[in-house]
């Protein structure tokens, strides 16, 4: 199709005499009640505007029309082509999908072809090619571009420029572009090297499991043309999500993972062999390794481009937040005081979906709301649905309620491209036209490459048992590789011998690979040794003191606002108050201890970003990061305004999600290692829609795949009476999944420990050493006298994972029982004991830190007290619950002979709380009591 096209005049000049004259008085009253005139002449009016004719030549066969309701049914009918065309299109290479063309009909619309032919093209289309003449040229056109193989969903996008450029590209004919002999030759070259690792794969490691591309390996051309546009686009890191399905073609063709390495992954020879000597490919593995379908990869290119893949587990669509976290920690520049400045330009996303996955995965409506938001958004990502038309084995009518897997993107505005993945040049022309639009508009856009799947789920199944009807359509279909050389040579551009040698060039590199790896490889293994940084364990000669000058500098200017600002009167009384403790008059409470500690961490050259539901302010309204005037919403943050500081902070208050953004910060954290990336729950429980992200991320991201991370979680959790869901953050399950040193595990009972903590923490971060941390933060205690510090602790001292409370044990033979308890309940036991007068046979050890479990500190406690018969552990959580059956065995291994371990809590329960106020406070009273009985 020809795309040149001249600008079409206004659609007024179709319009004269008695016709003219009824549009001019529709226009009057749509001025004044729209509601009243037909939505299309609604449409025309704040499209083109006032109807005046702009040339006074007006056609007999304008005169001819005659009738209006034929004028309106025209462009009713062309939008109804560029509504549903896509319902009509060819995007199905195996053809087995029923087309409706109901809305391409002229009959729908009571229309004839006469009827078109007396209609103005001008009516129906702005950009009009040369070769059409008239309304019936224009449907035509228009269903040439819109039933074609690219097929086209905008019709939801809202704002009326962002759908007015995507009308104009589609039928200006943008997308049908012509290509070189050299262009047509690269495709069908990286076509043969696609299909050919994958044969060569298939017939050499036979009924190994690979989770093979073919039947979308447009897939990789897909991604190559997105890499090479947006490169031209200014971005320097292009960051890739994906699932196991087609991944190693991706890791090899896209970020250019050598044969060698690949082959060697089969072969069972160590990959790192064949790392290349020129830096361009980083590949981590852990010391547990992970299948080769999950691992990642990073190039470097010779241009300066980064292309990176991410690592990730099989749970389908969990790497996309983590991915797009990355993205913007690369476009995020967190080097000055202030928010971070972000460059949209700098960084991409690419993710791919698989299309069962994407219907019916949460998290990817998750993400997609997320991605015009400002703490958020990456100036759009790409989105790819790998579709294979079937989950499994489950066919696409049992997959999802909705006609595409993409449909869930139309919520969000999103467009939606479906294209051909048989039709490699077309694949080319929306990978183009994706990254002209993100460019144009930042915005998330979601090509839906529509293909099959040539094998079973993975290469052991055999689809014939559940799917015969697909899979007898399958073994008759030729490959795209296949299809796509026919065309070419077909064309004249090249010949079947060209063709076939190809492919022999193929498999005569994959087998000069595989036998080179062989030959050095032979006898030689990989190392699953733990780094020494990871077997030394929590690091502790790490200075976090600061001095007072220091600290009562930085309080005085978070306090001082500009003179037109206006906090809250309330608000301002209790900030105040954070001068006090500089004076010799009170304390520095919990939230008062954590700004100070960001503050010095921003002097120390380390970027803070904290995210969760309500940061900025804090669940219990006790941090307050972000001040808002209270007669215009004007906001400041204090943080910001901090002499001495070398990096960027943000608080941003997330969407109502907590899978997707935990994912986010990790993946932030990933990218600027530097950064100290919390995430905040706004209840403990919260973390309960996020555990795929501890189990199959964080937990394990070093053994799996030698990725360091230090996001860090903060999880509210204590029994205050308030119900069953509120009351826990799941402690036991962060705990059951603690080994190798893989994280730090807390739950404090100090403020100045979480001062201490958090700058211990932030000096990991970009070190060896660095882990991700899991805070169980408080409630109530937020405010309590008990946990608040003195300005010398905070000036002295460091972080402490024991603190031997002070009011007990001052007798040490005296002592015959030691409590062991954490956070809230360590305190309504220090509260229950007051100063120690009455309780002398008690000492109270407050255990800060539960993984690593603090073993050397305990055992130098003990020693101090050689008349203890009883170890107790305490929790206010039920027994099956809580710290104890992960502290029990620490506990027995520490005890002497003659000690008594015993647990004080409640018993197991199946919730984790009483739901009433008057149930809790009975229990809690008996757990107390116990706790501090002599036995």
């Amino acid at each position: 199709m020809s795309n040149n096209v001249s600008l079409a005049s206004s659609p007024w000049s179709a319009f004269s005499g008695p016709n003219l004259g009824y549009v001019m008085d529709m226009y009057e009253l749509y001025l004044t009640s729209p509601e009243e005139v037909d939505a299309d002449l609604v449409a025309l009016f704040e499209q083109y505007g006032a109807p005046v004719v702009e040339s006074i030549e007006t056609t007999t066969k304008n005169v001819g029309l005659g009738n209006i309701e034929k004028a309106l049914a025209a462009v009713k009918y062309a939008d109804g082509i560029r509504a549903h065309g896509h319902l009509a299109a060819d995007i199905y290479p195996l053809n087995n999908q029923q087309k409706d063309t109901t809305s391409i009909e002229a009959s729908t619309y009571g229309l004839t072809d006469q009827d078109l032919v007396n209609i103005p093209a001008s009516f129906l289309l702005n950009d009009i090619p040369v070769n059409v003449h008239n309304g019936l040229d224009a449907i035509n056109y228009l269903k040439s571009i819109y039933t074609s193989k690219i097929a086209y969903e905008f019709d939801h996008v809202v704002d009326k420029k962002e759908k007015q450029w995507l009308q104009s590209k589609i039928e200006n004919g943008a997308l049908n572009a012509k290509f070189s002999s050299d262009e047509k030759k690269a495709i069908l070259s990286m076509l043969n090297k696609v299909e050919g690792f994958e044969q060569f794969l298939h017939k050499t490691f036979v009924g190994v499991k690979r989770f093979s591309i073919e039947g979308v390996d447009a897939l990789v051309v897909l991604i190559d043309e997105i890499i090479r546009r947006s490169e031209e686009q200014g971005s320097k890191d292009i960051m890739i999500g994906m699932a196991h399905r087609g991944r190693l073609n991706v890791l090899t063709h896209n970020v250019h993972k050598p044969y060698e390495m690949m082959l060697a992954d089969f072969a069972h020879v160590p990959s790192e062999l064949f790392v290349p000597k020129d830096g361009s490919l980083i590949a981590t593995k852990g010391w547990s390794n992970d299948a080769k379908y999950h691992l990642g990869a990073t190039y470097k290119a010779p241009n300066g481009t980064t292309i990176k893949l991410a690592y990730n587990p099989s749970h389908l669509e969990v790497v996309s937040p983590v991915v797009n976290g990355q993205t913007r920690a690369a476009q995020d520049d967190t080097s000055n005081p202030g928010l971070p400045v972000q460059d949209t330009a700098k960084a991409l996303s690419i993710l791919v979906h698989g299309d069962a996955a994407f219907a019916g995965q949460g998290i990817v409506t998750e993400t997609l709301n997320y991605s015009r938001t400002k703490g958020f958004n990456t100036g759009g990502s790409i989105h790819i649905i790998a579709n294979n038309m079937i989950g499994f084995t489950t066919e696409r009518y049992d997959s999802r309620s909705t006609v595409y897997s993409s449909d869930p993107a139309k919520g969000y505005e999103v467009p939606v491209i479906h294209v051909n993945a048989d039709s490699p040049e077309e694949v080319v022309q929306v990978a183009r036209f994706a990254v002209e639009y993100r460019v144009k508009f930042g915005k998330d856009i979601l090509i839906d490459l529509i293909g099959y799947r040539r094998y079973g789920h993975n290469e052991m199944d055999e689809p014939m048992i559940t799917n015969p009807e697909m899979y007898n359509i399958v073994h008759q279909h030729d490959t795209v590789r296949a299809l796509y050389g026919k065309k070419l040579v077909s064309e004249g551009i090249v010949t079947d011998s060209e063709v076939s040698k190809l492919q022999a060039d193929v498999k005569a590199e994959l087998q000069a690979a595989l036998d080179h790896i062989k030959e050095v490889g032979q006898g030689k293994v990989s190392s699953h040794e733990m780094p020494d940084a990871v077997k030394n364990g929590f690091t502790e000669d790490i200075e976090t003191a600061v001095e007072k000058e220091r600290l009562e500098k930085m309080n005085e200017e978070l306090l001082a606002f500009p003179e037109d600002f206006h906090p809250f009167k309330k608000l301002i009384k209790i900030l105040n108050r954070r001068r006090d403790p500089f004076k010799g008059k009170g304390k520095i409470d919990w939230g008062h201890a954590e700004t100070l500690a960001f503050g010095t961490i921003l002097q120390d050259g380390h970027p803070v970003r904290i995210t969760g539901q309500d940061a900025q302010r804090g669940t219990f309204a006790q941090r307050h990061l972000v001040l808002h005037d209270e007669q215009n919403g004007h906001e400041i943050v204090p943080l910001h305004h901090i002499s001495g500081s070398n990096a960027s902070f943000a608080a941003i208050n997330s969407t109502l999600s907590e899978e997707s953004i935990v994912g986010y910060e990790y993946g932030y954290n990933l990218e600027n290692e530097n950064a100290l990336a919390i995430w905040e729950a706004q209840y403990g429980d919260f973390a309960n829609m996020a555990q795929v992200m501890f189990d199959n991320f964080i937990s394990g991201t070093r053994s799996k795949w030698g990725v360091k991370s230090g996001v860090v979680i903060s999880l509210p959790h204590s029994a205050e009476g308030q119900g069953s869901e509120h009351t826990s953050g799941r402690l036991e399950r962060f705990l059951q999944l603690s080994a190798e040193n893989n994280w730090t595990v807390v739950m404090l009972s100090s403020a100045a420990n979480y001062f201490h903590l958090l700058r211990h923490h932030a000096a990991t971060l970009g070190t060896e050493a660095v882990r991700p941390l899991i805070m169980m933060s408080p409630k109530s205690l937020l405010r309590n006298q008990i946990v608040a510090a003195d300005v010398e602790e905070l000036t002295t001292g460091k972080y402490r994972t024991v603190i031997e409370h002070p009011t007990t044990g001052k007798d040490a033979d005296k002592v015959e029982k030691i409590v062991f308890a954490s956070g809230k309940v360590a305190i309504d036991i220090a509260e229950k004991v007051g100063n120690g007068e009455g309780f002398e046979h008690l000492h109270l050890v407050r255990v800060e830190q539960l993984y690593p479990f603090p073993k050397e500190e305990i055992t130098e406690i003990l020693a101090k007290f050689p008349n203890a018969k009883t170890l107790a552990w305490v929790q206010e959580e039920p027994k099956n619950m809580g710290s104890w059956f992960f502290a029990d065995p620490f506990l027995r291994d520490l005890a002497a002979d003659d000690q008594e371990v015993v647990y004080i809590g409640r018993p197991e329960h199946s919730s984790p709380a009483e739901g009433d106020a008057d149930s809790y406070k009975e229990a809690q009273a008996i757990v107390i009591e116990n706790a501090v009985a002599r036995k």
